[in-house]
C-alpha cells in the first residue's frame, strides 16, 4: 500500500501564457487581450491557492497548482493511487487546457470531471450541437459560416438570427448586434468575427427566453441531478456580450471594478418562479450525464420562455468556478466557500467514500 500522502493537483493555463503565444501567432494586441481573458478564472483563482492548500491539508490532502506549460513534467511520477488531477481551464485550439486530462491519463492518473473527448466536444459549438441533436436534446438547429461564406446553411427564422464564434467561449466575439434580423448581417458578423479572431461563426435561429445557467458540482461520487443549482442569470440585457464578460473577470474586471464599472447579474432560482422550468432542466442534464458523460464539476447554459419552453445552448466541462454565479452555487448548494467545497469534492473521490459535509 502507499505511503504517499495523498494530493490535489489543479492544472491551470494562465492568461500571459496564452496573450503571449497568440502575440506570436499575429495576433493584434487587443484582440489577443480578448481572446485570453477566456482564462480569467486562472486570474481570479490564484490568489485563493493559499485558501485551496488550507482547505486541502484540513482534509489530510496537499495541494499543488500547476501552470499548463509545467505539467507535463510535474505529472510525471506521481502516484496514481493517491494523486488527482483537476484541470481549471479547457481548450483544443486558442487555448490548450484540453491537453491536462489526456496528458493524466496518459500517466495513469485520476482526474476531476469529463473525459478528454468531452474537452474537446464542447469547444466546437458546431459539432457539439450536432452531438445534442442527435441525443433528442432541445438544442437550437445551427449553420456555420467562415468570413462571409456559408459552410452550412442556417434554418429559417422568422425571430432572427443569434450569431456566436464556433470555438471562443466567455462570449468572445458576441457584440451587441450579434442578434441578426437577416443573413446577410449574420455573413458580415462572420466576416467580422474571422478578421478579429479566425474563427468559424454558429448562425442558430434566435430563441427567446432568460438566460439560465445550471451549475453541478458533485461533492459526494454519487450526486446526481439533486446536486444542480439552476438560476436565471438576470443581467438587464436579453444577452451578455463581450464587454459584459471583461468587465466581469480577470484583469480588465479588476480595471472595471476600481473603475466602478462592474455589475453583477442578479441570480434567481429557477425552482422559485417556474418549478416546471427546472424539472425539465434536470431532465435534460440527467441526460447529458447519461448519454455524454457530463460528471463530477459542469455548466449547463441554457434559454427559458414564460410557457417553460426549455433551450439548450450549451455545455461547459470547465465553468468559471471563481465566478459569482459558481462561488453562490457552493454557498446555496453545499453550505461551502469555493476552496472548501473544491477540497471536499478532492477528498472524497481520493478517500473513495463519502464524507460529512461540515457547514457553518
Amino acid at each position: 500500500m502507499s505511503s504517499h500522502k495523498p494530493k490535489l493537483i489543479l492544472v491551470y493555463e494562465p492568461e500571459k501564457a496564452c496573450f503571449d503565444r497568440l502575440i506570436a501567432d499575429g495576433f493584434a494586441p487587443q484582440r489577443a487581450t480578448e481572446i485570453s481573458s477566456y482564462l480569467a478564472q486562472s486570474t481570479d483563482l490564484a490568489p485563493e491557492f493559499e485558501a485551496l492548500a488550507a482547505a486541502c491539508g484540513a482534509r489530510g490532502l496537499s495541494f499543488a497548482p500547476v501552470a499548463l506549460d509545467d505539467a507535463a513534467q510535474a505529472l510525471d511520477g506521481e502516484d496514481a493511487r493517491n494523486t488527482l488531477v483537476w484541470t481549471l481551464s479547457d481548450g483544443i485550439a486558442y487555448f490548450r487546457g484540453g491537453a491536462a486530462p489526456a496528458l493524466a491519463r496518459l500517466k495513469g492518473l485520476r482526474t476531476v470531471g469529463a473525459d478528454d473527448s468531452l474537452f474537446a466536444l464542447c469547444q466546437d459549438k458546431f459539432r457539439s450541437g450536432a452531438v445534442l441533436g442527435a441525443l433528442g436534446l432541445p438544442v437550437p438547429q445551427a449553420g456555420l459560416a467562415r468570413d462571409g461564406k456559408w459552410l452550412v446553411q442556417p434554418p429559417a427564422s422568422a425571430a432572427g438570427w443569434f450569431v456566436k464564434p464556433n470555438r471562443l467561449g466567455a462570449k468572445i466575439g458576441i457584440w451587441p448586434d450579434s442578434r441578426a434580423a437577416d443573413l446577410r448581417h449574420a455573413l458580415e458578423l462572420s466576416r467580422r468575427v474571422f478578421a478579429a479572431y479566425r474563427d468559424d461563426v454558429v448562425v442558430q435561429p434566435y430563441v427567446a427566453g432568460r438566460n439560465v445557467r445550471a451549475s453541478f458540482l458533485g461533492l459526494m461520487p454519487q450526486a446526481g441531478v439533486e446536486a444542480l443549482g439552476i438560476a436565471f442569470v438576470d443581467s438587464g440585457a436579453d444577452f451578455q456580450t463581450m464587454a459584459d464578460s471583461l468587465a466581469l473577470y480577470g484583469e480588465t474586471g479588476e480595471a472595471a471594478k476600481a473603475a466602478g464599472n462592474y455589475v453583477e447579474p442578479e441570480l434567481v432560482a429557477v425552482a422559485d418562479a417556474q418549478p416546471a422550468a427546472d424539472a425539465r432542466i434536470r431532465e435534460i442534464a440527467k441526460r447529458l450525464m447519461d448519454g455524454l458523460g457530463l460528471r463530477d464539476v459542469f455548466s449547463i447554459d441554457l434559454r427559458v420562455e414564460p410557457d417553460d419552453t426549455v433551450h439548450l445552448i450549451e455545455f461547459e466541462v470547465c465553468p468559471g468556478l471563481p465566478c459569482f454565479d459558481f462561488r453562490a452555487y457552493c454557498r446555496s448548494q453545499w453550505g461551502l466557500s469555493l476552496a472548501d467545497a473544491m477540497a471536499e469534492t478532492a477528498a472524497n473521490r481520493l478517500a473513495g467514500r463519502e464524507r460529512r459535509v461540515a457547514t457553518g
